[in-house]
């Protein structure tokens, strides 16, 4: 029911737009972002007609407002994996590479779902004595053929959207280990610091890893903290060491500093 309700709301508000909105529309829906002179040269438009689009569009609670252009608005679903893995690339590839910088040679690590936990896992290739559970399938991809990488691939039912592996199933599986860091992820962070995703099931894979590890690296990009997500997953002072591409806002800085977790800027 709650999903019917969502889609007439979104029928009435789309009713409201031009045919040049619903297409930026449907455009922010298949690569995740779009930019104010990218859509100007695509429609050939002034720079000033389509900030006119995004706002309106933004009114309608259909694209949020974004620095230069404009995203998916948050709500209660993820967006597409391509999508996500397309928003902030560069900043993410920073990211993996500066987290990676964290983690030893000859340990054991979690690494869960999330695109940028899976630059995290590019960064570690060609690393050596590496003992790695993973729940994602694309990390997996990426560091099985990496000679100094022991993978190890969590059972449970796989998520055709991304290739994550959720359920009770991996939970329990991920329960049998002890290792000494996560990388893990979130789809958003708020202000009191709690980090928040759309999967109930992902979630209690993602507690588990948590609770079955030494140290924690967060792993997120800007983006995270102008987003909402339903399911909460855990608070930040439960992690040891935050790695994201620019300062947090205050609130979470304080937070971190109370509770001792070191902030990381790539």
């Amino acid at each position: 029911m709650y999903s019917q309700l969502n889609s007439i709301n979104e029928s009435f508000r789309m009713s409201d737009l031009s045919a040049r909105q619903e297409r930026i529309i449907s455009l922010a829906r298949e690569i995740g972002r779009v930019t104010v002179d990218d859509l100007a040269q695509r429609y050939v438009v002034t720079p000033q007609s389509i900030r006119r689009d995004l706002n309106e569009i933004a009114e309608l609670g259909l694209l949020q407002r974004v620095h230069g252009g404009a995203v998916l608005a948050s709500g209660t679903e993820n967006v597409g994996y391509e999508a996500r893995r397309m928003l902030s690339q560069e900043e993410k590839r920073r990211i993996g590479i500066r987290t990676a910088a964290l983690v030893p040679d000859n340990c054991s690590l979690f690494i869960n779902i999330g695109t940028t936990t899976e630059e995290v896992a590019r960064a570690l290739v060609g690393r050596r004595g590496l003992m790695v559970v993973t729940n994602n399938l694309n990390v997996a991809n990426i560091l099985h053929r990496s000679p100094g990488a022991e993978v190890i691939i969590a059972g449970g039912v796989v998520r055709g959207s991304d290739g994550g592996i959720v359920g009770e199933q991996t939970a329990d599986f991920i329960d049998q280990f002890k290792l000494d860091l996560a990388v893990i992820g979130a789809s958003a962070i708020d202000e009191e610091g709690a980090l928040l995703d759309y999967d109930y099931r992902e979630v209690r894979v993602a507690r588990a890893i948590i609770a079955n590890a030494r140290r924690i690296l967060l792993a997120a990009d800007h983006s995270k903290f102008a987003r909402a997500a339903p399911v909460r997953i855990a608070h930040i002072s439960q992690t040891d060491t935050f790695v994201t591409d620019t300062a947090p806002p205050d609130a979470v800085r304080a937070l971190c500093a109370q509770h001792g977790v070191s902030i990381t800027l790539a």
